[in-house]
Order: structure tokens, then C-alpha cells, then sequence
């Protein structure tokens, strides 16, 4: 096939393109410039955009003796991820940019530029597996269970499916590095990019407070209705959020408090115990279904990255994704996405993802 090669600049997109040219195809990698003022160098920052990541792609490529070319997206992406990021938390509501990357990004501006330029496939180093089954895309976890990132492609439509490859998902990070270093990769062990890419420093607060009108408000105790404190903008918090909370004092049972949920229009923070948090119910929106949904499905449901899985009875209802969760999760909040897997003896398969608007 002829494939475009997503490249980042790290060990694993490298791997990834460098075994797709090994399988026999047409191999072109792409790097994409995300940020309008890129670092120069990585020192510092902690994402994926920075000019040396890119230089670092070129490399790659060059060893490879593929074509490389790099690709401004950095408009769209910051209409597409930074600016939705900044709305979602004016509205109270606790965003996943990552997963709004690789749906809006990775596997539709990109995708829909490789398909109109006669590519086949494009190829990232995720860590999920793909299979053809009845003549259908279906999305599995992948074999390292600890780097799996399905959850982050559930939201992928069967069609950017079709056209995706994922050639890390039968292997594991260790032996990535290792294969990276016998290739003579230089990234072989070049760290990971973690947190959020366009927040190099990863003071989310500061971020976000330069972006967002933010409105003072009260610190409230969900069972009393009692002002515990006060606060500079809900921006400041998430739900499930222990420290920093800036209470006035201990609660009267002289428990930790817990935040419970977002008032952007008030202003308000709802805290306490951390029984509060716990989740039996989820109801979800814009769903994208990789299987026929008839009636309820024994799941098991992920509201997290990583971690946050709980056992779950789910069902498509009026346009809504329902799951109702066998064990409690805590921490669930809206603007997160819940994906719900089969469990399956050759791996769990994604049966669903939805973004979720409240939970009970």
C-alpha cells in the first residue's frame, strides 16, 4: 500500500514507520507542526511539537530512505484541540485532548490530506490493534496492556479505521526501544512525551487562566451547603481533586473533601467525602458504535486513559450511550469519554466510545 507515516519525532512513530516500510510498502513520513511558536529545543518541554522533534522525525526518515516532509496544521489544531480545550473547561466540564487530537487531527485533517493525495493507510505508533472482521474494522486493546491506547482511538469512525495502521500493537515499549536501538534509531531512548503537548511547562491553571474569563467563587460542602472557602475560577479544578483545594478549614467530621462537581455559571465548587465521588451510571453523548448495539451488552466500561475500568451493563437510548457500571468508579466526569470494551480471549475489542454528559 502506499502509506503516510505520522512521525513525530519519537521512538514510537519511528518504529512504526521503519516496520511498515519493512512490510513492503510505500512508506512517506509526515511530520506535523502543531504549535505556531515551537521551543527550539526539547529541554523544558514536555509534549511532541518543538523544532528538535521534528529534526528528530527527519532523521528518522532519512535512515530509512523514505520521503519526509513536514505539515503546518498548527491552525487547525489550535482550533481544533487548544481552543475546544479552553471552551470545555469554561463550561465546566473536564476535556481529553489527546483524544480530540487523534479524532479531529491525526484521523480526519490528516487522514482526509492523505486519502485526497492518493494514500492508502496512514501509520502511527499507537499502541491498539486492528483486525478485519465480516468486512469490518475492529479495535482491540493492544498486547501491552500498560501502553494501551484504544481508549484515546475509540472515538475513530469505522471508515478512519479502514484506513489506519497501528504496527506496535502486537509488541511492547521495552522491546520498541530495543528494536529502535538495533536499527540505529537515535531516538531509541529518547523519553516520552507526556501531559498535555501545547502546555510545555504543565501549569494547566496558568494556561488557562491567560485564555478564559475566570470568575470567583465559593468552595461549597455538598451535604451542608457551608462556604468552606473561595476560589479565583472553576478552571482551577477537577472533579476528584483532594489537594490544593484552599478550604478555610478542616470539614466538620474532620474528613478529607473531595470535588464533586463544577458550577461555572455560579461559580461554585462542590465538595465532599470521597463516597460522594463514586459512580454507578453514565450517560453519554455523540456515540460512535463499532458493532450493532441491540438491547444491553455485558461490558466493561473505561472512563480514564488508564485505569478507571469497572464491569457494566451498556445500551444505546435515544442517541445516548447508558452504562450502568457493576462497580463504582470515582472521579468520572463530564467531557470525558467512556469506552466499552467485549472481553475476549485474543484481546478486548471496543464496542463503543461517547463523551460524557452526567453521571448519578
Amino acid at each position: 500500500m502506499k502509506v503516510l507515516a505520522a512521525m513525530s519525532g519519537g521512538v514510537d512513530s519511528a518504529v512504526a514507520a521503519a516496520r511498515a516500510v519493512e512490510a513492503g510498502h510505500d512508506v512517506t513520513g509526515v511530520h506535523l507542526a502543531l504549535s505556531a511558536k515551537p521551543g527550539t529545543l526539547r529541554t523544558g518541554a514536555r509534549g511532541c511539537c518543538t523544532i528538535e522533534d521534528a529534526h528528530d522525525a527527519r532523521r528518522a526518515a532519512d535512515l530509512m530512505g523514505i520521503p519526509f516532509y513536514v505539515w503546518d496544521f498548527a491552525e487547525r489544531f489550535t482550533e481544533e484541540v487548544v481552543e475546544d480545550f479552553v471552551a470545555e473547561y469554561a463550561a465546566g466540564r473536564t476535556p481529553n485532548p489527546c483524544l480530540r487530537c487523534n479524532e479531529r487531527i491525526k484521523f480526519e485533517a490528516l487522514l482526509d490530506k492523505a486519502i485526497a493525495l492518493g494514500f492508502d493507510a496512514v501509520c502511527t505508533g499507537h499502541y491498539a490493534r486492528l483486525a478485519v472482521v465480516d468486512g469490518r474494522p475492529e479495535l482491540r486493546r493492544s498486547a501491552d496492556l500498560g501502553k494501551d491506547q484504544s481508549y484515546v482511538l475509540a472515538s475513530l469512525t469505522a471508515d478512519q479505521l479502514a484506513h489506519a495502521m497501528f504496527p506496535l500493537g502486537d509488541t511492547t515499549k521495552e522491546l520498541v526501544r530495543e528494536e529502535a536501538a538495533a536499527r540505529g534509531l537515535s531516538v531509541a531512548k529518547k523519553p516520552d512525551s507526556h501531559d498535555i503537548c501545547f502546555i510545555p511547562d504543565g501549569d494547566t491553571q496558568k494556561f488557562l487562566a491567560g485564555r478564559m474569563e475566570t470568575k470567583p467563587g465559593l468552595l461549597i460542602d455538598d451535604e451542608t451547603g457551608a462556604v468552606l472557602g473561595r476560589h479565583a475560577g472553576v478552571h482551577e479544578f477537577t472533579v476528584g481533586q483532594r489537594k490544593g483545594l484552599g478550604i478555610d478549614g478542616p470539614a466538620p467530621d474532620g474528613r478529607p473533601r473531595y470535588v464533586l462537581a463544577l458550577e461555572p455559571v455560579s461559580g461554585n465548587v462542590r465538595v465532599g467525602s470521597v463516597e460522594k465521588l463514586a459512580v454507578t451510571g453514565i450517560a453519554a453523548s455523540n456515540p460512535i458504535a463499532h458493532v450493532e448495539l441491540d438491547g444491553p451488552v455485558e461490558c466493561v466500561a473505561q472512563v480514564r486513559a488508564h485505569g478507571g475500568t469497572a464491569p457494566a451493563v451498556a445500551e444505546l437510548v435515544d442517541g445516548m450511550l447508558r452504562v450502568q457500571l457493576r462497580e463504582p468508579l470515582k472521579g468520572v466526569a463530564p467531557g470525558q469519554a467512556v469506552a466499552i470494551y467485549r472481553e475476549d480471549a485474543a484481546g478486548d475489542v471496543v464496542l463503543a466510545s461517547a463523551t460524557i454528559d452526567a453521571t448519578s
